[in-house]
């Protein structure tokens, strides 16, 4: 489950010079509310006042502009970053799929950086270490699973790093835009595991511009605009299949 209520997150900017030409930058970049906060100090809400509740069962497609609060609220869900303001309940393991390869660490071996996303995710190792086999298997890499990971490509890295992210079961599972990965044949492969992973979840939250994908994948769409919810509308994936 996840309940939030009236939340609010503000971003503070510390050297407010030249504001004029800041407020534009600012507002173009992330599309957030300017206000200044009791000390004076210039900010940016990127979430302002939002409030839900998902269950068991929801698939939640979350679509807006860019600077809308997509990717905010995912990290919010996921304790990247803290509200100012309103309550936040999360109930369930949440696995966020926003940055694959964070946790990452160039020097250790693939086999090494299994364990390490692991822990990156929330992780122990002894839960990870049984799955390591299918783990390296599903990622096709072989003997390079031996070497630092400076020795790889990108598609080997984005190889690795999906691998080990949906070994991990979920009872909600974040995600900012869908995941593609490595060649067709690989890519093949990857889109039947995450759907496997997906229908192993409790909760999906999935932040896209691609509109025609949240009506295929979510039960529920809502609608941001500069850190606020301006809609909020059921969905049947399966009139869109």
């Amino acid at each position: 489950m996840i309940k939030a209520q009236n939340l609010v997150v503000e971003f503070p900017i510390y050297d407010p010079r030249h504001r004029s030409v800041r407020k534009t930058l600012i507002q173009t970049a992330t599309g957030g509310r300017l206000g200044q906060n009791g000390r004076n100090r210039v900010t940016v809400r990127s979430l302002d006042n939002v409030s839900f509740e998902f269950k068991d069962g929801d698939r939640v497609g979350l679509i807006g502009h860019n600077g809308s609060g997509k990717t905010t609220l995912l990290r919010v869900l996921c304790g990247v970053y803290e509200p100012i303001a309103g309550e936040l309940e999360v109930t369930g393991r949440v696995v966020p799929l926003l940055d694959i390869m964070m946790g990452f660490d160039h020097d250790a071996t693939g086999y090494e950086n299994i364990l390490l996303r692991g822990i990156m995710l929330g992780v122990d190792p002894q839960e990870l270490r049984p799955k390591i086999s299918e783990i390296a298997e599903f990622s096709g890499l072989g003997d390079y699973l031996n070497l630092p990971l400076r020795t790889y490509s990108t598609g080997m890295l984005l190889r690795l790093a999906f691998s080990v992210s949906t070994s991990i079961d979920a009872d909600i599972l974040l995600m900012d835009e869908w995941l593609s990965v490595g060649d067709a044949e690989f890519n093949k492969l990857a889109s039947a595991r995450l759907d496997a992973m997906i229908k192993r979840t409790s909760i999906l939250v999935l932040a896209s511009h691609d509109v025609g994908l949240i009506h295929k994948v979510c039960n529920v769409i809502i609608h941001l605009e500069h850190g606020r919810i301006v809609g909020c509308t059921l969905n049947d994936p399966k009139e869109n299949k």
